[in-house]
């Protein structure tokens, strides 16, 4: 979605993919899609056979890696799991390192996801380099590393790993059945079969009969996988300072919003749960470079409409708060993970994982 989303907006490009939207422009749209497809398809088609045939070769580091990954494009929580996991480690005595990509990070600098979770879990050391090999031996020798946690590693295959833990969003859970970018499926979903663990995230938001087929779905492409299901839930607010504030302050008063996220319509959901007077939601592409400019026209669009206070994601807080130059309140909605099912076999899946050295 990276590249389609500069031109479509993720809600409009989410209506378009699902069929929701049925227009002209629609139906055109979803068929140049389906013909974009079968390049990205024949790519992730030969790059896992690579693997898979051993003609690609996986390397493995000296200390347990745990990756946390999903099969569709953005919006499955993974960084906050990220954080509950390190967290776990640390209680137990592990010293954890955490290794990504770091998508559209500037030049020398760590992404918004970086700075998120260094605000989470300030002196764990995160490694952000495309060789996810090299960042983990890097984590090791010079940070001495106990265990890897490998952000967004489903798909990434060369670095050897000694668990997956593949997050599904049951809101949205399998990228409307087709791949990248006719949908959001990163690779098909007879891939899921690679996976420890499966996680259902947002299981909060759908009915207990959906819930139970979407397990029947699961169970049928990852067959002994372990079964896991988590909820996120808002904890409080915090400016870019680092003041946190009781959500409550909030209450029945007028906000704005924006988020710059691959599913915006997850944060939508959230904060019209809330008891707030949800004014509008501004929408950027995932991982948007926020600008001054952009500080200046949501400052004046949110004093428009009279908000009381503009909302946004601890990961756009990261970026844009350092801009905002108003009066008027700018808070980051601080989540944590809930893990609802499956953590007593999860961590002991997890504990054993601790105990290999391949």
């Amino acid at each position: 979605m990276r590249q389609v989303t500069v031109l479509l907006n993720p809600s409009t490009f989410r209506a378009i993919v699902s069929g929701r939207r049925r227009d002209l422009r629609a139906c055109i749209a979803r068929a140049f899609l389906n013909l974009l497809s079968f390049p990205y398809r024949g790519i992730v088609f030969l790059r896992n056979r690579l693997f898979d045939r051993g003609w690609r070769a996986i390397h493995h580091v000296d200390v347990p890696v745990i990756s946390i990954g999903n099969v569709t494009l953005g919006g499955t929580g993974k960084t906050p799991t990220v954080a509950w996991l390190v967290q776990w480690l640390s209680a137990r005595g592990i010293k954890a390192a955490i290794v990504s990509r770091g998508y559209k990070g500037d030049s020398g600098k760590q992404n918004d996801e970086a700075l998120e979770l260094a605000e989470k879990l300030p002196g764990v050391p995160h490694i952000q380099n495309p060789d996810r090999l090299k960042a983990a031996q890097t984590a090791i020798a010079e940070h001495r590393a106990e265990a890897i946690v490998l952000d967004d590693g489903f798909q990434h295959r060369r670095l050897g790993r000694n668990f997956d833990l593949v997050l599904i969003d049951a809101t949205e859970p399998f990228g409307f059945e087709k791949l990248f970018p006719r949908g959001t499926l990163r690779e098909p979903l007879t891939n899921l079969h690679r996976a420890d663990a499966v996680a259902l995230t947002r299981i909060d938001s759908i009915a207990t009969e959906d819930r139970k087929a979407l397990w029947q779905r699961i169970e049928s492409l990852a067959p002994g996988a372990c079964q896991i299901e988590i909820a996120y839930s808002p904890v409080h607010l915090m400016d870019h300072n680092g003041n946190t504030t009781p959500l409550s302050v909030l209450d029945d008063a007028r906000v704005a919003a924006f988020c710059g996220l691959g599913n915006p319509q997850n944060f939508s959901r959230m904060l019209s749960q809330k008891n707030w007077d949800l004014l509008s939601l501004r929408e950027y592409p995932d991982h948007h470079h926020y600008t001054a400019h952009d500080a200046r026209w949501l400052k004046e669009h949110c004093e428009t409409m009279e908000a009381a206070a503009v909302l946004c994601t601890h990961k756009d807080l990261v970026k844009i708060g350092p801009l905002w130059k108003s009066t008027l309140p700018l808070y980051g909605v601080i989540i944590e993970t809930e893990i609802t099912l499956g953590s007593e076999r999860l961590e002991a899946l997890l504990q054993q994982c601790l105990q290999q050295r391949i």
